[in-house]
């Protein structure tokens, strides 16, 4: 009589593996069989199985209240407002001192309220970087602009200054510069504009009112007017703010 054997490849191994289990599984059931309930686990159950137990006439409370015309499942009270259930226990078992639940309560608030302080801190601090970014850019683009419009002035100013046969300025930063200098005069206009305490919006400021005065000129409406009258009577002012 011939056996014929499982001879593919890997049933073997799959075969070991599920009886390893079934033998790991049935040792864990024994093992919490044979396994002694602790002293905590003992008085739950006790406790349990009174607690879901009703009260009988053995109970003092319960047997005077039945005197008194108390049924089961009525509300207390006379007026039957009151309760149904009997309040429920809540019962410590951990070992840790009175109060200790609240401290921890309290701890953790306080962590959290931390938390919330720093998160908020953090942003604060993001918001005023941002407006500190926006501040020095908007300030950048205004000190760019001032810088064209004192380009501007100096050279209507030099325009200006020629027509009348004034071929030296009043202030040397009244004209613009010439652009391709050697190497002596750039040094030279460093430290000219090193020396110089004058802002860019003072100059700016100094030269429009120079061009107002002996040209009746004003750079902000590109107009050369015929005197100071016709100036103050159809110039706006003399500032850009004014003709905005």
């Amino acid at each position: 009589l011939l056996v014929r054997q499982d001879v593919r490849p890997g049933l073997p191994m799959v075969r070991r593996m599920k009886e390893a289990i079934q033998k790991e599984e049935k040792q864990k059931e024994a093992n919490e069989k044979n396994r002694q309930k602790s002293i905590k686990e003992e008085e739950k159950e006790r406790r349990d199985l009174v607690l879901k137990s009703a009260l009988g006439n053995e109970n003092k409370g319960f047997a005077l209240l039945q005197k008194m015309g108390y049924k089961t499942g009525q509300a207390l009270g006379k007026s039957g407002e009151g309760i149904v259930e009997p309040i429920p226990l809540n019962i410590k078992t951990g070992l840790s001192g009175l109060g200790h639940e609240e401290l921890k309560k309290r701890k953790a608030e306080e962590k959290l309220e931390n938390y919330r302080k720093k998160v908020h801190m953090r942003k604060q601090a993001n918001e005023q970087a941002a407006d500190q970014f926006r501040l020095r850019f908007k300030n950048k683009q205004e000190e760019r602009k001032m810088e064209g419009d004192l380009r501007k002035s100096q050279r209507a100013c030099q325009q200006l200054d020629m027509q009348k046969d004034i071929h030296v300025p009043k202030e040397p930063w009244y004209w613009l510069e010439p652009e391709e200098e050697d190497e002596k005069d750039e040094n030279d206009k460093e430290d000219e504009c090193t020396s110089s305490d004058i802002s860019v919006s003072e100059k700016l400021h100094i030269l429009s009112a120079y061009l107002r005065e002996h040209h009746f000129y004003c750079i902000w409406c590109g107009t050369t007017y015929e005197d100071s009258e016709d100036l103050s009577s159809n110039c706006p002012g003399d500032s850009a703010a004014d003709h905005d």
